[in-house]
């Protein structure tokens, strides 16, 4: 014999607003997740510079549909240092500082 559970009901529903989060782990060696979620499709660039601005990496550029991501930056070949990140998703642009440490 056998029995089945309540039927369990989930609601998935897209993220509502833009949100780029901290890098993890911060200070990092040699790499880091960085993590962003956005509520519709949007063409999405993720920039990495320098501490004097200079671009360093472009990890993304593309149209995403709305969601939630994880990116993997590996620095191996950086020094230590501060490092920034930038989220660039339709019309939300924001920045975020990080810490590398050899």
């Amino acid at each position: 014999t056998f029995s089945y559970s309540d039927e369990v009901v989930v609601d998935v529903n897209a993220p509502l607003i833009f949100s780029l989060e901290q890098n993890y782990p911060n200070p990092f060696n040699p790499s880091t997740k960085i993590s962003f979620t956005i509520p519709q499709t949007a063409n999405v660039k993720l920039s990495i510079y320098n501490a004097i601005g200079e671009k360093i990496a472009e990890l993304m550029n593309e149209a995403k549909s709305a969601g939630t991501y994880d990116v993997e930056f590996n620095a191996s070949e950086l020094s230590s240092g501060i490092y920034l990140y930038r989220l660039e998703a339709g019309e939300f642009i924001q920045t975020r500082k990080m810490s590398l440490m050899k």
